[in-house]
């Protein structure tokens, strides 16, 4: 199951709470203070994790909370500081706070972290309080608190291209012959619920990150059909295909569609690398000539692939290549 929002709540650890303590030996019965300090609660840490793909496993535990600091003891012993907790995420998670929706981190590498929540100090012991005046003082401080705090995490996919396509364009067919995914595909519009991500394998030695995102709809961008749930996992992409069958009644028409959705959600991503994929050319289609010939005066690359046939794939693959590698210049 895909799942890419969560709402969890933090809570480091409290700091130890420091002691109070006298030193006494044999013949030192009323030796001075030697209250030890508590040790400093743990924090809770967010990590990224390659191996990750998905939110799901926060579905089921949303509560975390790191391990509090021991407290002092005599002979001047600070307590032990409480273990971090590191809570691991996909690449790619947007982290907010709930209370004002500000962001607070934004973690697109492999092992990246951030500190979410902070552990409390630890308190003094006695030992701290000792002073000419006062030289056998009977107070110590109490450990801080850790930081508490509810998050919500968001998770954009991260890939090289993302397929855009109204329902039943045949993102998802493109998908499953370029790459070892297995989305679902059906004859229907709103076949894929879910991103779905692949590896391409270009030439020998090199690959790409392929993403089907569910078909736009017009008004996606307000959340009609899937639109808000998926519409950010575009926004990552370093290069957008847009896929448009061979049989649309209006190639121009279908074009403009998803370029509007897009730009009413993020203006930044019609600045995007792209290419207009037409699909279904095994199929019999009406004046489509006429309306390719609309399309080609908008200026964007167009090629023409059967994902059924495996006609233009190669050269689909190629111009991807080209595209990905100039964003990398």
């Amino acid at each position: 199951m895909f799942i890419d929002q969560a709402k969890i709540l933090v809570i480091a650890g409290n700091g130890g709470n420091g002691i109070v303590s006298f030193r006494r030996e044999k013949y030192v019965p009323k030796g001075g203070p030697n209250g030890g300090d508590g040790g400093k609660g743990g924090d809770v840490i967010i990590q990224t994790d390659s191996n990750l793909h998905t939110l799901l496993d926060f579905r089921y535990r949303t509560r975390f909370k790191a391990e509090a600091g021991k407290h002092g003891q005599g002979s001047n012993k600070t307590g032990h500081s409480g273990q971090d907790l590191i809570i691991r995420v996909p690449k790619g998670t947007l982290i907010k706070s709930k209370e004002n929706d500000e962001i607070l981190a934004d973690l697109v590498d492999d092992g990246q972290q951030v500190v979410i929540a902070r552990g409390g100090k630890g308190g003094r012991g006695n030992a701290r309080f000792a002073t000419p005046t006062n030289q056998t003082p009977r107070n110590a401080e109490p450990g801080e608190e850790g930081q508490t705090r509810t998050i919500l995490l968001e998770l954009k996919l991260i890939a090289d291209v993302g397929l855009v396509g109204l329902p039943n364009a045949g993102k998802s067919t493109l998908l499953s012959r370029l790459t070892a995914a297995r989305p679902k595909i059906a004859d229907y519009p709103f076949t894929t619920l879910a991103p779905n991500l692949g590896i391409v394998r270009y030439k020998e030695h090199l690959s790409f990150v392929m993403a089907d995102i569910p078909g736009l709809i017009e008004g996606a961008h307000k959340g009609k059909g899937l639109g808000l749930d998926f519409l950010r996992h575009i926004e990552r992409t370093k290069v957008l295909a847009y896929l448009i069958e061979i049989t649309s009644q209006n190639l121009a028409d279908d074009f403009k569609t998803l370029r509007d959705e897009l730009k009413y959600y993020n203006p930044e991503l019609l600045k995007r690398p792209s290419l207009i994929v037409i699909t279904k050319m095994d199929l019999p289609a009406t004046d489509s000539d006429i309306g390719i010939e609309k399309i080609n005066k908008l200026g964007v690359p167009i090629l023409k692939i059967s994902a059924l046939s495996g006609f233009g794939l190669d050269d689909l693959k190629n111009r991807l290549w080209e595209l990905i590698e100039h964003v990398h210049r």
